[in-house]
């Protein structure tokens, strides 16, 4: 008797420091910020081990004058050796305003996945097994997403599904079947910003992730705001890891900031934790005034 398995793992790339990048996987974050503003992050996963996941992630988005519209581009290269993607996306929202400055706005993403799989490089038991004879290219893989985003100056809400099309990678000649799926991922998240005191404000945050044939992810984070100017925090991803965060606005329009996360799981006997870097840059001057700051 003959028994064959499947293994499932990391699809979609994840973040710390997600409350800075929500446009990645929330289109109708799109504009929210009122101003032109552009992002940055650099994520080094499970340092010190091989191959291990390696993402960069560029944003920019604004509101479209005298309407309620918001427009975003956003560029994603994930590595996880011997899978490679880049991602180019487009995102549009739609806010409708209510009283006491409450908004919702309602988004739609749209864009192109570029995949390969370097196959060939792959050691295996039979080096002359077609399968592994050529990698595997896919340079389009088309995408749609939608979302939700409610807000507030002090809390926001929001439900998101950055993929709705369940791609299929097909090996070119073969009909054993499919060697890759993307996977429809659904995002919750909702944060909250409390004043301490005067110089002190206090948010949690957190962020749900569902996918098939995976637990549902929980991040939690909870960072303490000094004179609006500095940001120090913790996060705790449940079985997975917990670590540290800062962040600084190092002038009225830019901010930048460094995570560290220590991994809980088997897999930190093999690696060294993450990494991740962010920066962002607003441009937030309107009639020589600085718009009153932003938390999220």
């Amino acid at each position: 008797m003959f028994i064959a398995g499947e293994s499932f793992g990391q699809q979609d790339p994840m973040y710390t420091q997600y409350m800075e990048n929500l446009m990645a996987i929330n289109p109708a974050y799109a504009g929210s910020k009122d101003l032109l503003s552009m992002m940055a992050v650099s994520r080094n996963q499970w340092v010190g081990m091989a191959n291990a996941p390696d993402t960069k992630t560029f944003a920019i988005h604004s509101p479209i004058t005298n309407t309620n519209m918001g427009l975003g581009l956003s560029f994603l290269s994930d590595q996880i050796w011997p899978i490679k993607q880049n991602g180019l996306y487009m995102d549009y929202s739609y806010t409708l305003h209510f009283s006491n400055k409450r908004k919702l706005a309602l988004g739609l993403k749209a864009g192109v996945n570029f995949y390969e799989a370097g196959v060939a490089d792959l050691t295996t038991n039979d080096p002359n097994d077609p399968v592994f004879s050529s990698d595997i290219n896919h340079s389009f893989l088309p995408n749609l997403g939608v979302g939700a985003f409610y807000h507030t100056d002090r809390y926001y809400l929001g439900l998101s599904v950055p993929k709705l099309i369940k791609n299929t990678i097909n090996k070119t000649g073969f009909s054993s079947g499919q060697f890759d799926k993307e996977e429809i991922h659904i995002f919750f998240m909702s944060g909250y910003v409390f004043d301490v005191n005067r110089i002190v404000k206090f948010k949690p945050s957190v962020l749900t992730r569902m996918v098939s044939n995976a637990p549902v992810s929980f991040d939690l984070n909870s960072t303490f705001m000094f004179y609006d100017r500095l940001w120090l925090g913790a996060m705790y991803r449940l079985g997975d890891s917990f670590g540290g965060l800062f962040q600084l606005q190092v002038t009225n329009q830019m901010k930048i900031g460094y995570s560290y996360d220590f991994p809980i799981s088997r897999l930190g006997a093999y690696n060294n934790g993450t990494h991740e870097i962010m920066v962002s840059f607003d441009f937030n001057l309107v009639n020589g005034k600085v718009r009153s700051p932003r938390y999220f």
